[in-house]
Parts: C-alpha cells; sequence; structure tokens
C-alpha cells in the first residue's frame, strides 16, 4: 500500500491510498515495483499535482508554495523541476531562423552564462556556457547542430567580438545585427559622461540646476512626471551644453525608422557633422564606434530584418525578477530550467 498527495479539493488534502504490486522478473531475478503513468518522478505525488505545485511556482517563490501547501522546500523545488522539464519537452526541439544573443550575470565578479532566444516563437532556446568567451559561444551552435545552424537567418546581439566571431564562423550565411537597446545604452552613458563634466565644470550655485537630474537626462520624455519634465525644462534652460547633448540623444532614435540603407546612412553623417565644435568628447568616441560597427547596425534597413528588438532586453529584465525573488540561484540546472521555461505556457 502506498499513501499518494494528490491536488487539493474545496480547501482539504486529498491523499490516495493505493496497492502497487511488485513483480518477480524471470529474466533478471529481480523483484520490480509496478509503474503508474500518473504519478510524479516522486512517487509520493501525484503528476497532476506536481504540474499543480510548478504553475503556482511560476507566481510565486518556493518558500512560499512549501508553506501553502505544507510541503518541504526541497520537495517543492524537485516537483517544479519536473514540471518545467515537461514545458520544455512540449515545447519541442527549436529549429530558429532570427536569434537573440545575450548573457547575464548569475553573480558577482563577473560571471557570466550566455542565453539565447528564438525572436520569431519569442522564448529563450538555450542557456549555458561558463563565461562569454567564444568557446563558450561555440557551445550553442554545437548543440544546434550544422544544419540548424545553417538556417539561420539573423542574429541579433551586442557589440561584444567574441559573439560576432563565432556567429560569422558558424552561421556565415545569418545577417548580425545589433541591438539597438545597448546601442543606445552607450549613448545614455555618453550624455551621463557629459553631465558628470559639466558638473565637475561649474561651481557655486550652478550646480544645483544639474545635481539629481540624471533620471530625467537619461528617461524617455515621455515616461517623466510633470515634475520631472518641469525640472528637464529648467535644466536645459539652464546649460547650453547639455540642452546640445540632450537633443542629439533624443534624434538619434530616429537612425532605425529608415527603410533604405543610404538614407540611414545620410541621417548618420549629418548627426556626426553636428557634433563639429560642441566640445562633446564622449559623443564623439561613440559616434567612432557607430562608424566602426555600422554594418551591424545598417541590417536592421533590410525588410526581412524587421524583429521585435525588445524582447531580449524583456527576456533579461525578466530573469532578474525571479533571480531577486530567490535572493540568487545556486543551482545551475535549476537556473536553466527557470530561464527555458519562463515563456512558455502552463501545462
Amino acid at each position: 500500500m502506498r499513501r499518494v498527495r494528490d491536488l487539493p479539493s474545496a480547501g482539504f488534502r486529498i491523499v490516495l491510498e493505493l496497492a502497487v504490486r511488485r513483480v518477480a522478473c524471470r529474466a533478471c531475478g529481480t523483484v520490480k515495483r509496478e509503474r503508474l503513468d500518473f504519478l510524479a518522478d516522486n512517487a509520493h505525488f501525484t503528476k497532476r499535482f506536481a504540474f499543480y505545485v510548478g504553475r503556482r511556482c511560476r507566481q510565486a517563490s518556493i518558500r512560499d508554495v512549501a508553506a501553502e501547501l505544507r510541503l518541504s522546500w526541497d520537495t517543492v523545488k524537485t516537483l517544479e523541476m519536473q514540471y518545467m522539464r515537461a514545458q520544455i519537452k512540449r515545447a519541442g526541439t527549436p529549429g530558429p531562423r532570427a536569434i537573440g544573443i545575450d548573457e547575464i550575470s548569475i553573480r558577482k565578479g563577473h560571471s557570466y552564462r550566455i542565453v539565447v532566444s528564438d525572436l520569431v516563437r519569442k522564448r529563450p532556446i538555450w542557456f549555458g556556457g561558463d563565461d562569454r568567451s567564444e568557446a563558450s559561444m561555440a557551445q550553442f551552435y554545437a548543440w544546434l547542430g550544422a544544419n540548424k545552424s545553417g538556417k539561420i537567418k539573423l542574429a541579433v546581439m551586442d557589440m561584444w567580438k567574441p559573439f560576432r566571431n563565432v556567429a560569422r564562423e558558424q552561421a556565415p550565411q545569418a545577417a548580425i545585427l545589433f541591438d539597438k537597446f545597448h546601442i543606445m545604452r552607450h549613448l545614455g552613458e555618453a550624455l551621463d559622461k557629459v553631465r558628470k563634466a559639466e558638473y565637475a565644470r561649474l561651481g557655486g550655485k550652478d550646480r544645483r540646476f544639474i545635481k539629481g537630474q540624471k533620471y530625467n537626462l537619461l528617461s524617455h520624455r515621455d515616461n517623466l512626471t510633470l515634475d520631472g519634465r518641469r525640472s528637464l525644462k529648467i535644466l536645459l534652460a539652464a546649460n547650453k551644453r547639455l540642452n546640445t547633448a540632450y537633443v542629439l540623444k533624443e534624434a538619434f532614435g530616429q537612425l532605425w525608422d529608415y527603410e533604405h540603407e543610404g538614407w540611414a546612412r545620410r541621417f548618420f553623417d549629418n548627426w556626426r557633422a553636428s557634433l563639429k565644435w560642441q566640445r562633446l568628447a564622449p559623443y564623439e568616441r561613440f559616434a567612432h564606434m557607430i562608424d566602426r560597427h555600422w554594418d551591424g547596425i545598417a541590417a536592421y534597413c533590410k525588410p526581412e530584418n524587421k524583429v521585435s528588438l525588445g524582447f531580449v532586453e524583456g527576456l533579461n529584465n525578466k530573469i532578474r525578477v525571479f533571480q531577486r525573488r530567490a535572493y540568487g540561484l545556486r543551482d545551475q540546472e535549476y537556473l536553466r530550467l527557470k530561464v527555458l521555461s519562463c515563456m512558455l505556457p502552463p501545462l
């Protein structure tokens, strides 16, 4: 006789009592137990109860689910991992046409893992590597196989050189596109350097206009509150150099609206020419970086490369949420399953 935990009903815990047959195997001479398909990997729970625990863990932490269902922390984690493996198995083997590549930090000390996403199906398909080197990136293409790697048409990534080198070697037919959000982050960092330089240059009462305005300068104007817009207006009126840097930052976003590379290049050349005599050294270094990586930016002008560039950044934000909720994840297999299943529909 075995006692098995099943789905609760009307606030009551349901426990099934069932007889499990023991069979003497004539071939090997051992005694084996009957396998029941409706039981989970942990034979003290039904499979539907394990899936119920997995669905609950999508919205709550393991500790909260364990307290709610009166289970141990380790038991809840084990059942959730079975649920996530079932999700990934049902999703099937990926055959991506457009991939997004990024890295996430799993702990302090520059410890990274690489995340590769299918931008068409909008889900992560691979999580691994030991760092963000070429050897770690090559593990993805080895896992995918030469046949499927040869069918990739677009690879979206940041301007990290090892990612670009491996993509050109393993999937030479794929167009390389640099992620808009990483590029705009570099531009935001250049604007912040201008802000710090102006704060250091000025003294006395003039500094009060700049102090505490980092968020207002770096944020999109539509995302600011009424007080934030008022403070930004006063700052830009008080400091001509910051006003010029802010206008150039806002104007640069127009680059991704062009559908022909020639017009995009003309816009960038005009934008770069407007830096002359402005004494904005961080912006000049940013423009030089864009010029060196122009092929990966101009690729977005082609109609076949029009994909959602915000998915990779949204996935990173989602990963950070459950990392914070778990106060750090030390089990690498659990983290891998959590990342690969976070965008999949529930079972």
